[in-house]
């Protein structure tokens, strides 16, 4: 059998970026994030990028920097107002947002991976968030509103360990978003603060298999924010 080497640096990594790409990345807040991998992508310099993801970090740091840097076109996520750049290029009109609650947003990531095209929630029933949406009654009386699913073509995930073909295992709240994205995108590349030999992990304690990790990147930095 052939054997395929998926470790490579962060450049090499994101050198398949494409302008208007959709991206997926982990985290919440500055806890589980890829901040090598998040710092590769402002350096490709790619525009009119889809970011989604739960919030978009802060100001000038970490994911903010791709708004500072002019790169996003679109946002699709929740927790915006950790960042108050994101209301200000909102308002002049530099961005498109597209707000969807937290676990609504969790739900259609999931579905994404596991090839669910849509999915009824009792969530945004009522409010603005879903008063232009598709909604059905139920068996139950209820009225409940049509999602879609969230894919996207590149994922950009934080993992603790990797072995040599990818099985990764999460550090306590890194384990948000990022199993969930990993199997929601064509190309997923995680970054990690330690690879082992391959068979070394236990395997209960693997949370993504290695068929959904394209790229693994060793940190540079290890453990500067988990």
């Amino acid at each position: 059998m052939r054997k395929i080497n998926k470790m490579m640096t962060a450049e090499a990594a994101l050198s398949n970026v494409k302008d208007g790409d959709r991206i997926m990345i982990g985290g919440f807040g500055l806890r589980g994030c890829p901040f090598e991998l998040i710092e590769a992508l402002v350096n490709t310099n790619k525009k009119e990028l889809t970011i989604i993801s739960n919030d978009l970090g802060n100001s000038g740091a970490g994911l903010g920097k791709l708004l500072t840097n002019k790169q996003i076109k679109k946002l699709i996520g929740n927790y915006y107002t950790w960042n108050p750049d994101v209301s200000e290029a909102y308002k002049k009109g530099e961005i498109d947002v597209q707000l969807i609650p937290q676990g609504t947003f969790g739900e259609a990531i999931r579905a994404g991976g596991v090839g669910i095209p849509g999915f009824y929630t009792l969530t945004s029933e009522g409010t603005s968030l879903g008063q232009t949406k598709e909604t059905k009654v139920f068996d139950d009386g209820k009225r409940y509103v049509l999602e879609y699913a969230l894919k996207a073509d590149v994922a950009l995930i934080k993992g603790y360990k990797s072995d040599g073909l990818g099985n990764i295992i999460y550090y306590k709240v890194s384990r948000n978003f990022n199993p969930l994205m990993a199997m929601a995108a064509a190309t997923t590349i995680v970054q990690v603060e330690e690879i082992v030999e391959t068979g070394s992990l236990d395997p209960e304690c693997i949370v993504t298999p290695h068929v959904f990790i394209d790229y693994i990147v060793k940190e540079v930095n290890n453990n500067e924010c988990r």
